[in-house]
């Protein structure tokens, strides 16, 4: 009996994989569970270039647009959700594919991700008040006594990833590093990983268009109606945090807009050098899409 199939169709923002990923899932008769982080908000549509209402009804998607703003959500907890969902749905499809670029959710569900609690709201917000009070010295001070090793480790110039060891610390009593096996785990599915790639040029050139297509299309409306809750982690992300800026008088409106470009090219740089760390990714451009298909076809069929 073959063994059952996840696709992994990933690669930088902008290279074109929503379109794609529609095409393979027609092809393939799945739905499509989308792996990025931000696009699992609803009100966040246009910053994210999330799948049109169009393209919902190409193909069945999960993890689109299913979440508030406030509601917290993490890789953990993806991995669960998806993992559970694979068992239902291998059920009846043999292959089921899986598309998008936040890196910590793909991994977490390809190799695993360790067993982290979940926050104390309380203990959240008195590091939050501190960081904010008195900056990151502190935390880091207190990151050294509980786990010298992780502080060793860390980048102690990432205040999320410094904070969030520190608050793994105050909530287990444990030192953070004590609790990061990052032991691959066993999938009952074939994991088939396919990457998107494109020249850089032809890459940057995708995103600034985007990027004014996004603007043509509302996101300074998007942006402008999210602005009451920019404090929450949902809106740190690019496209929203410039425009933040822009509304604080921080920003030109067209200074905003090259910083949206420039740091959503920053971020494919970052994502490709994650990706191309992973050698059972098999590379393709995606105008390619026969090729991509006969190459998901003939895996499917092993």
């Amino acid at each position: 009996m073959k063994a059952k199939k996840l696709i992994v169709l990933l690669g930088p923002t902008g290279v074109g994989k929503t379109e794609l990923s529609i095409q393979l899932a027609q092809n393939l008769r799945s739905p499509v569970l989308s792996a990025d982080s931000r696009q699992l908000y609803k009100d966040l549509a246009i910053g994210t270039a999330a799948p049109t209402h169009e393209d919902l009804k190409r193909a069945k998607h999960y993890f689109v647009r299913n979440l508030q703003l406030t509601d917290y959500y993490s890789a953990s907890q993806f991995e669960e959700d998806v993992i559970h969902l694979l068992a239902e749905l291998h059920t009846t499809h043999d292959t089921v594919l899986m598309c998008g670029g936040s890196m910590m959710y793909i991994d977490a569900v390809c190799k695993g991700i360790d067993e982290i609690p979940t926050i104390d709201e309380t203990l959240r917000a008195d590091i939050s008040t501190l960081f904010k009070e008195e900056g990151l010295e502190p935390i880091r001070q207190q990151l050294k006594i509980f786990d010298p090793v992780f502080y060793n480790q860390v980048d102690l110039q990432n205040h999320k990833r410094v904070i969030h060891a520190l608050e793994i610390c105050l909530m287990t009593g444990k030192p953070y590093s004590s609790l990061r096996k990052n032991q691959m785990k066993e999938r009952p599915f074939q994991i088939i990983k396919i990457g998107l790639t494109r020249d850089r040029n032809e890459l940057y050139n995708r995103i600034n268009c985007r990027v004014d297509k996004m603007i043509e299309q509302g996101l300074l409306e998007e942006a402008r109606n999210l602005y009451p809750y920019r404090h929450l982690n949902a809106l740190n992300t690019v496209g929203y945090k410039e425009l933040f800026a822009f509304f604080d008088g921080k920003y030109t409106f067209d200074f905003a807009v090259e910083k949206i470009k420039q740091n959503s090219r920053i971020y494919s740089r970052k994502q490709m050098t994650w990706f191309k760390r992973d050698n059972e990714i098999a590379w393709f451009h995606p105008c390619d899409s026969e090729l991509i298909l006969k190459y998901c076809l003939g895996m499917r069929n092993k």
